[in-house]
């Protein structure tokens, strides 16, 4: 049995702590009997600070020039000790690869020790060196190559790669002469600094892959022995191998290469998306499977891998290469991609060697986390990208790129990956759970974790790991999202982002790309793609920045916005939103246009109504605010200003209303906040709601001896009580408010003032005494300026008119309103005035007419619900009376429908009037 020795080792070097320099010292420990083992202490002082670029440099304490060479000496005569050590090594080595890294470090540190007696980024290069052969010489003690898996084999072969390039281009420079050393430090402080990163890397790689084949061995080892103790025949783990029967023997024509990982077992709702990749394989087409970490890219890959109709066009000539577990270079990908497909070529330097095989015969090739060498801001994406192109040329492979970032090889194929289904999550989530018994409360978790594959697999995980049931786990994800998604075996979700982070094209967006994702995370749409000028307007190139986001599958585009995946956005949303200076500066600039008045006699009207495609994001980040500082008037006056907006362009419901009604009586902005909230109540047929907040905001404005407070009040109370119908109370108030408003000088509330009570008179029937207010109105209207309220006279005369019987006055003035309205776009005013000429013409028997009217006043509501369902209502109640029934009854009932949505049970009463009238013309028909 060949057993790895732990024969290397560096000198102890005796350096005092006054020296400040670098001690490193190895001490062999005999255990076992036949194991040798060696610790290393580091012991580092502040003689070589490192700097903001990960270089060393010398401390500004160090001021003896005398310490600084004696330490250099000593290091150096450290590198010479490991020269010795790794020669040692080199001999008694049974393991092929690892033989053959000790070789290439010991000429590389003997290149090292000669040309860095002035370097101190050479010399600490040779350290970098030498720590990674220590790390390979104890990981590998007492193993023999057959016990060692293809990933660490691998691991240990990129080592061999990544040594031999350092060695080789140390050596040509220094064939140059004398005259040119090798890589001046001055001048190559960068290269020297890569290898070194380079090193580390694959440092921290190798440990990930001894652990994972350690913990495989010792769970083999267990099993093994329960296994005899049950008294089955098992062979050891530690015994040889028994020679393979005539049964185990490899089948005959098997290929050389790597066969891929099996497919995961429990795989759901991707029948689809399966189906497509298999046809684009199939027909040798390139494919490229893009989308956010944890989404399943790579359960896709394998799935399709193990496809019957995959076997059986591709046989064993299926690959699977891992792209993170090599450095972003062509001829590490080379290499792997040579040893993977059993191409038996080493160290290629282009696919020249590879052709052959690669031509011969029909293969899949997965190229896994594909990002990790196709980033375009990574050192050598040109040379790595140009293999991977060129290997989509080839006539009999089908390459197959899972990936994270867009950029991948042009004509690839690009299915696209949706989150899963409800039920295929379902499946997933209690696969692991271990519990059929189903609730709602684990499908409310699996909505809000947006069905992300991965986000489901760790919140099922630890809701088995901890036994929790149902509503502990609910309970568990409310008070701390980001835990949950962390197993027992370090997986995390966290760990997943981190990794598009660390990309190059990240970094490269600058400081303040994190910032940038922590307010697309804040906000539940995201943020509008045409919103990015005046909410990031001190951000050069933000543009730019947010394509990369998408492009690195971080965020995506939605309905016009820039969004994210819930689970991402709970690891990027800001702990503190106050402490985000990005945030707070959005929160402004959300402020500033909330301050517009929205009224449609306003000249900024048409531009207010952006509030319909954002009222989500606003009435979230209000509602956020109004939580952290209850006392913030700015918070509060901005939240009056939305509900001001949503009564004019998006009538509904708000969360925000509980909050403005529990404010302290006293607090500066409760009386506008109210109004606007009753106002809101309103306009979405709540007018017993809008009566009761009116009241309580009379009496805050009367304790406050505010007038045009009260006056305003009393004017919104003479509304809601005419949409109750109690007029005569609503006609007092009218009345006392347009009296104040005189006594203040107010001509544009007298206006409204006088709209209102005409309109009372109107609904009281008094008619002289409505056309009466009209005219008074309009002699109190300026010859410019009023053009909303002279539009709203004329609609009200016709209206006034129409109730008179006198038609043709009541049509003159619809159309003189309506031309005005028209010219201005007012929306709202265009569609009553075109539902009231439909009503007047429907009546006349003049269908046509009426037809045409309707369905310009439905094309004016298409961001008003309650208004465009009315306009349905009124066309359905034309088509029964030109007995087209069906057509009527479909409208009807779409009209119901919304009606029933809105909560508008006047609306919904008179709706089914009007579909039992349709059902009783239909049943007249049939008899």
């Amino acid at each position: 049995m060949v057993i790895f020795p732990s024969s290397f080792a560096v000198v102890l070097m005796n350096t005092s702590p006054e020296e400040r320099v670098i001690d490193v010292s190895f001490t062999d420990v005999f255990r076992d009997t036949d194991k040798y083992w060696w610790e290393a202490t580091y012991t580092v002082y502040d003689l070589w600070e490192k700097d903001g670029e990960g270089l060393p440099r010398v401390s500004k304490t160090a001021t003896n020039s005398s310490h600084l060479t004696e330490g250099r000496d000593r290091a150096l005569s450290s590198l010479a000790a490991s020269i010795g050590a790794l020669n040692l090594a080199e001999q008694d080595s049974g393991i092929r690869p690892a033989k053959t890294v000790f070789g290439s470090a010991g000429v590389l540190l003997d290149t090292i020790r000669d040309s860095a007696a002035n370097d101190q980024e050479y010399v600490k290069l040779g350290l970098s060196c030498a720590n990674v052969c220590r790390a390979l010489d104890r990981g590998l003690n007492g193993r023999r190559t057959e016990d060692l898996g293809g990933y660490l084999l691998g691991m240990i072969e990129t080592l061999t790669t990544t040594v031999a390039i350092i060695q080789k281009a140390i050596i040509k420079q220094g064939k140059q002469g004398p005259a040119s050393p090798p890589f001046h430090p001055k001048h190559d402080k960068e290269k020297i600094a890569a290898w070194e990163r380079d090193l580390d890397r694959i440092l921290l790689i190798f440990n990930t892959e001894l652990a994972i084949d350690t913990h495989v061995m010792v769970a083999g080892t267990y099993k093994n022995v329960l296994a005899i103790h049950e008294g089955a025949h098992l062979v050891s783990v530690t015994s040889s191998p028994s020679p393979p029967t005539q049964d185990h023997q490899p089948p005959r024509g098997t290929p050389p290469g790597e066969l891929p990982p099996p497919a995961p077992k429990a795989f759901f709702g991707r029948g689809a998306l399966i189906e497509e990749v298999v046809g684009h394989a199939e027909k040798l087409e390139s494919i490229a499977l893009v989308g956010a970490g944890g989404i399943g890219k790579t359960s896709i890959a394998l799935t399709v891998l193990d496809d019957d109709r995959i076997k059986a066009r591709f046989g064993d000539n299926r690959r699977f290469i891992r792209c993170e577990q090599f450095l972003a270079s062509r001829v590490h990908f080379l290499a792997r991609l040579s040893k993977v497909i059993g191409a038996g070529v080493e160290n290629p330097e282009d696919l020249t060697p590879l052709r052959p095989l690669l031509s011969s015969k029909g293969m899949i090739i997965v190229l896994d986390n594909a990002e990790s060498i196709l980033d375009p801001q990574a050192t050598n994406h040109e040379e790595i990208y140009a293999v991977v192109n060129e290997l989509c040329q080839f006539k009999t492979v089908c390459l197959c790129i899972t990936s994270r970032i867009t950029m991948v090889p042009r004509y690839c194929k690009r299915p696209r990956i949706p989150t899963l289904s409800t039920e295929a999550a379902r499946e997933i989530f209690y696969g692991i759970y271990g519990n059929d018994e189903r609730s709602e409360t684990i499908d409310n978790l699996l909505q809000r974790l947006d069905f992300h594959a991965l986000s489901i697999t760790l919140l099922a995980t630890a809701a088995s790991d901890n036994v929790w049931d149902h509503d502990r786990l609910a309970k568990e994800w409310d008070e701390r999202r980001a835990q949950v998604l962390r197993t027992d075996h370090n997986e995390s979700l966290a760990a997943t982002i981190e990794l598009s982070l660390t990309s190059p094209t990240f970094r490269k967006l600058g400081p303040d790309a994190h910032d940038l994702l922590g307010v697309v995370a804040f906000f539940p749409q995201g943020v509008g793609e045409k919103n990015l000028d005046w909410l990031f307007p001190t951000i050069s190139g933000r543009a730019n920045i947010f394509d990369k986001f998408c492009a690195l599958s971080l965020t995506h585009r939605s309905s016009g916005f820039i969004t994210m995946l819930a689970p991402i956005r709970d690891h990027f949303h800001p702990r503190d939103p106050k402490a985000s200076p990005f945030l707070c500066a959005t929160r402004d600039h959300y402020f500033t246009r909330l301050s517009v008045n929205p009224e449609p006699d306003q000249p900024l009207f048409g531009e207010t109504q952006w509030i319909v495609r954002e009222d989500v994001n606003v009435e979230h980040l209000l509602d956020v605010f109004t939580s952290i500082d209850t006392s913030a008037v700015n918070v509060w006056d901005a939240c009056g200003n939305f509900l001001h907006h949503l009564h004019w362009h998006k009538p509904r419901q708000t969360t925000l209303g509980t909050k403005i009604q529990g404010l302290p009586d006293g607090h500066p902005s409760k009386a506008q906040c109210l109004l606007r909230l009753a106002q809101l109540s309103g306009s979405t047929r709540n007018h017993a709601e809008c009566k009761s907040l009116l009241l309580h905001t009379l009496t805050l404005e009367r304790e406050r001896g505010n007038d045009f407070g009260v006056a305003e009040t009393l004017q919104h109370l003479s509304y809601a009580n005419r949409s109750l119908g109690i007029y005569k109370e609503g006609i007092q108030q009218a009345k006392e408010a347009l009296e104040i408003f005189n006594r203040l000088g107010d001509v544009g509330e007298q206006l409204n003032c006088l709209q209102s009570l005409a309109r009372l008179f109107l609904f009281d029937s008094r008619l002289d005494a409505a056309e009466d207010t009209v005219s008074r109105k309009i002699e109190l209207l300026p010859e410019k300026g009023q053009e909303f309220h002279l539009c709203q006279s004329h609609s009200l005369l016709g209206e006034i008119y129409l109730r008179k019987g006198e038609k043709e006055k009541a049509v003159s003035h619809f159309k003189t309103a309506l031309t005005i309205a028209s010219h201005f776009n007012w929306q709202v005013e265009v569609f009553w005035i075109h539902y009231e000429m439909a009503a007047i013409f429907r009546d006349e028997g003049e269908f046509d007419d009426a037809n045409a009217h309707i369905e310009q006043a439905k094309s004016h509501a298409a961001h008003d619900a309650h208004s465009l369902a009315h306009g349905m209502e009124m066309q359905a109640d034309i088509w029964y009376r030109q007995h087209r029934l069906d057509d009527a009854r479909s409208e009807a009932l779409r009209a119901l429908g919304t009606f029933e949505k809105l909560g508008a049970a006047e609306d919904v009463g008179r709706c089914q009037c009007l579909l039992q009238m349709i059902e009783q013309a239909g049943l007249s028909r049939v008899d």
